[in-house]
């Protein structure tokens, strides 16, 4: 049997039943809402992610567990793999994330639009510091597109985006299977791949990024209202 997960370790860590029924319930629909026919949407202004994502919400509250009460949802993505969306993605760590507005702040950059909101790459030192929550709402077994996981690979540092699969090679490589309701946590620049899912089914996930700090020299996250 392998060694249990250890977060500060490994990277990953998995919450196995987080959610309650009628939590899952509400989040399906939002997903059935927002998303539409594309693979995903970024989630702004939604209420009722409110109570959930909060510190002492159910969500926020395993965000908390990993950094500190402080911890507050600075970005949310909700993924809808189906067999119209049944895509694949590539070894790469997430290295982008959406602030308020435009400023010169040394070591970020270079700067994108995604969704209508303005990101920035910061120095890999802020990466480091954010936690990643996946909230399944479908069960993801072998078959169904797992999210791939290179432990320890949070702590390598920016990783070049033609590296990435050869960096993640060098590390244990787990396939992060859920049931509903689980929550998977990772280190935010952890090396991570998905395929499509064989045969294409549904899979639902709601992925939420954490930060317990202000970003600096005036820069301010852009969050959810």
């Amino acid at each position: 049997m392998s060694a249990p997960l250890d977060f500060a370790r490994d990277g990953a860590a998995l919450f196995p039943g987080a959610l309650a029924a009628r939590t899952v319930e509400t989040l399906r629909t939002l997903a059935d809402e927002r998303v539409g026919a594309r693979p995903g949407a970024r989630l702004r202004g939604d209420a009722i992610l409110a109570d959930l994502l909060a510190p002492a919400g159910t969500i926020g509250a395993l965000a908390a567990r990993l950094t500190s009460p402080a911890a507050r949802p600075v970005r949310a993505v909700m993924f809808d793999k189906t067999p119209d969306a049944n895509w694949a993605v590539a070894w790469h760590q997430d290295r982008v994330l959406p602030v308020a507005q435009r400023v010169e702040v040394e070591g970020f950059g270079p700067w994108s639009t995604k969704d209508d909101l303005l990101h920035v790459a910061p120095p890999f030192e802020i990466l480091a510091r954010m936690v990643t929550l996946r909230v399944h709402l479908d069960p993801v077994d072998a078959a169904n597109a797992p999210l791939r996981a290179a432990l320890g690979s949070h702590r390598l540092g920016r990783v070049a985006a033609g590296d990435a699969a050869a960096r993640a090679a060098e590390h244990p490589v787990i396939d992060c299977l859920a049931e509903t309701g689980d929550v998977w946590a990772y280190a935010t620049p952890i090396l991570h791949a998905s395929d499509r899912a064989e045969p294409p089914r549904r899979r639902r996930v709601l992925q939420v990024d954490y930060a317990d700090f202000d970003l600096p020299g005036g820069l301010a996250w852009a969050g959810l209202a």
